[in-house]
Parts: C-alpha cells; structure tokens; sequence
C-alpha cells in the first residue's frame, strides 16, 4: 500500500509542492506507529529525502505518516487523497483506510491494482529508482542504518524496484519491476508464506514476461510524419509529426504484424497553431486497436494578408 503513499509524494515534489529539502516534523501520531519503522521521536525532524529514503528502503511506517502528515495536514486527509487517484486511476478493488498498510478492516487492494499504481510511479517518477534502487544506506549521520527489503536489485539482472510489504493477514507481498532494453515489466505477487517465496515467484512471472513478449515502438513524438497543404499561409506547407510517444506490448515476433490507419486532413487554413491537432492514427493487430495517437501540426505558419495572397495565387497559376 506504501507505493500509493510513494506516488503521491512524488507527485507533490515533482509539481513543486514540496521539495526534498522541506524539513519534515514528526508529530505524536506519526511517533506511535508499530511495525516496520526507523524510530522517530516526537519533534524530530528530517529532510523529505530522509524520509522518502526511509519508506522506500525499509517501509517505515512512522515516515509515511509524517509525510501524510506534511502533504495533507493529517493522515486521514491523505489517506482521501490516496483513495481518490486509486479511482483516476481506475484502481476498482482498492480501498485504503491508512498510508501505510498496516492491516485494518477494509484496507484491501489486488494485485491489478498494484499493478496499476506501480505502472503509474515507474512511468511517471522514474527519479523513484534513485530511492528503489538502494542497497544499503543510513539516516541521522549514519546512526540509523537502511538496509533493502527488496532482494532482487541485488539477484535479478534489470530490477529497477519497488516495494515488499508484509504482514500477519496479507502475509509476504511484493510488486516487483525490472527493465531489459526497451522492455519493462511489473510482476504483483500477494500472500506468499515466506519472504523468499514472494522473491522466487516474482522473479517467475518477470522470466516469462521477458521470454515471451517484446515492447513494439509505433510512434516516437515530434518525429515526421508527412507534410500537408497550407492554404492562405505565409508557407505553401506544414511538417506533420506525432503528438506522443506510443507503443504497445506483443507477443515476441509479432510486431511485424501491426498495421496503421490515418485519418489526416489534406489541407489546412492558415493560421496554423504548433500541436493543433490534423489527424490520427491507429495501429491494430489482426482488427485490434493496440494504439493511436494525434498528428499535429510541427510548426506555426501565420496566415498571408490579402495583397500578399492573391501575388501567391497568381505567381501558382503562372
């Protein structure tokens, strides 16, 4: 449940609410939270980096909830807000009642729905792996020492994270990601009766991910598609390029099979705006729709005055 609590707070740091500076004071509550934890005291404080540090490498409970705290005000004010982006994000089995997974009667998840929420911080906060990817450090000039609770960055070849959680109902739980090329991948695995099963299986599901299947890039932003016809423009022409990057995931050797639909205006009126949108495109695998994208206008082209347009017309028709 800590990578909801990890989400949030890389996307209050990386919209300039917050900054890894910010000193963060530990209150009573934030003090009295059992299990994992790096044993704040009340009045405390540490920088939000410490923190974030904190939760990422040994899940301390006590640092999530003064970040709670930090961001939201209270923890039940932030445990709104996770329950809220869970439903952004489409997360429909989840319902969160505290930031830190502690077990308590209707905190529930699924492991579609970590899925999803670790799909979100990987590929939208990719600086998390300067936290993830920490083997062993410490806290407090060196007096608090931090060590990993996620094997696998050591054993498995391309982990980039990202978060074990264990306790007396859930058991031994484990979103694990790695990437191999151009190809990343998240395998959820919940209620394993060790830890080193949690490791065993997740490490199962990344093999079969990376044996199997292979990321096919479709469209690559602001690369070229095609130029159009301007009309009344200062330019006879514009660049068409993609709006976004896209790509989809497909069965190894399959990629060859993807086919495109364009939907693009043939001409266009001046004045043309940079990223005004002029068409789609599509890609399917045998009739399914694996992507699309906008085509967009490259760049802007200013509309011609009269005088200027009709010389242009008559120097075209000469």
């Amino acid at each position: 449940m800590k990578i909801m609590t990890m989400l949030l707070i890389m996307e209050a740091i990386d919209s300039g609410q917050i900054n890894l500076e910010d000193q963060v004071p530990v209150s009573e509550h934030a003090r009295s939270m059992g299990g994992s934890q790096i044993w704040l005291e009340e009045a405390e404080t540490l920088s939000v980096h410490e923190m974030l540090k904190a939760i990422t490498v040994v899940s301390a409970n006590d640092a999530s909830v003064a970040m709670a705290e930090l961001i939201s005000g209270s923890e039940q004010a932030f445990v709104e807000k996770m329950n809220a982006r869970a439903k952004e994000l489409g997360m429909n089995d989840t319902t969160f009642k505290n930031c830190h997974g502690i077990d308590e009667d209707g905190h529930v998840t699924s492991a579609h729905d970590i899925a999803i929420m670790s799909r979100e911080l990987m590929n939208n906060h990719p600086t998390i792996t300067d936290y993830t990817l920490i083997w062993m450090d410490s806290l407090r000039d060196g007096q608090s020492q931090l060590v990993n609770t996620n094997k696998m960055i050591r054993t498995y070849n391309g982990t980039t994270g990202l978060k074990t959680g264990s306790t007396s109902i859930a058991l031994f739980n484990l979103s694990a990601t790695a990437t191999r090329g151009d190809l990343s991948l998240v395998a959820v695995v919940m209620k394993s009766e060790t830890s080193a099963i949690r490791f065993a299986e997740a490490s199962k599901l990344l093999d079969y991910g990376f044996a199997n299947f292979e990321y096919a890039v479709l469209s690559v932003k602001d690369e070229e598609v095609k130029s159009i016809e301007v009309e009344k423009g200062v330019a006879n022409t514009v660049t068409v390029v993609f709006e976004t990057d896209t790509g989809t995931l497909v069965p190894k050797g399959t990629s060859g099979n993807i086919t495109s639909s364009m939907d693009l205006k043939e001409i266009v009126s001046a004045p043309v705006t940079k990223g005004q949108v002029l068409g789609e495109i599509i890609y399917s695998i045998d009739g399914e729709i694996v992507g699309s994208t906008n085509l967009v206008a490259g760049s802007d082209i200013m509309r011609i005055n009269f005088s200027k347009y009709a010389f242009s017309r008559i120097r075209r028709l000469v």
